[in-house]
């Protein structure tokens, strides 16, 4: 997965329509269901920090860790903003190191997606594995080989915000399942009266949902659910994103 650079700053804009406060009372109410009402939370691959505050004023001890150094940059500006408190880490996911255990972790809008290795990605449940106690919870988000196939696509995409215009570009391999993007980030330069371009690529894979429950299993996660994005029923073939619901199961990863 690329480290956003110029994408960092015009991430916010482009999610708007991402709803944090309703995604993360799905997920507080998950944690809560399954007995991860408090504690330490990981919120893996955090990016600008909008869920990390929500989560911290909820009462969770929160870590926040992203690859993108200017990712984190925002999340600490917003996080001071917010009077929210959290341990950010600069740590890509499958090279998560912690320097101890956590209760819970969460893993939103499609993170994992963009690992596209999947040697990589079966050691981003590793670690997150690792790091998790006995008991366990871990709630992630991924988008399914129907979003890659007939969503994304070798689709075009345009947004014309107020802060930025954006050209979103994809590129679909059927045989490896992954979507090459490319992003024309046009953004407005108000003291200058002009827009500067910068353009920014990574890539997204999908993963059959029976493989990542097998790589789960594999490192003591029960699957307690695969939910739609909505966290109200179970998913279907034809969801875009599916939000598994797993528990932890002893403490010591062999």
């Amino acid at each position: 997965m690329a480290g956003y650079s110029e994408f960092a700053y015009c991430y916010d804009a482009l999610t708007e329509n991402a709803d944090y406060a309703a995604r993360c009372d799905v997920l507080c109410s998950l944690l809560a269901a399954h007995g991860a009402g408090e504690g330490i939370l990981l919120d893996l691959a955090c990016g600008t920090g909008t869920l990390t505050a929500l989560l911290a004023q909820r009462g969770y001890d929160v870590i926040g860790a992203d690859a993108s150094p200017e990712m984190l940059a925002v999340a600490r500006e917003k996080l001071a903003a917010a009077g929210a408190d959290a341990v950010l880490l600069c740590q890509k996911m499958e090279e998560l190191d912690l320097y101890g255990t956590i209760d819970a972790a969460v893993c939103t809008l499609d993170s994992l997606n963009h690992i596209t290795d999947e040697a990589a990605f079966r050691e981003a449940l590793r670690r997150a594995a690792l790091f998790m106690n006995d008991g366990g919870v871990f709630l992630f988000d991924v988008n399914t080989p129907y979003k890659h196939e007939h969503v994304l696509g070798d689709n075009t995409f345009v947004y014309d915000l107020d802060e930025v215009f954006c050209v979103w570009q994809n590129a679909y391999d059927p045989e490896t399942k992954t979507t090459d993007v490319t992003l024309d980030l046009f953004v407005y330069d108000e003291e200058n009266d002009c827009y500067d371009r910068a353009t920014e690529q990574f890539s997204e894979r999908a993963y059959d949902l029976a493989d990542i429950r097998r790589w789960l299993e594999e490192n003591r996660f029960e699957v307690l659910c695969v939910l739609d994005e909505t966290g109200r029923r179970p998913v279907k073939d034809d969801d875009e994103r599916a939000l598994f619901v797993c528990k932890k199961h002893g403490t010591q990863f062999q």
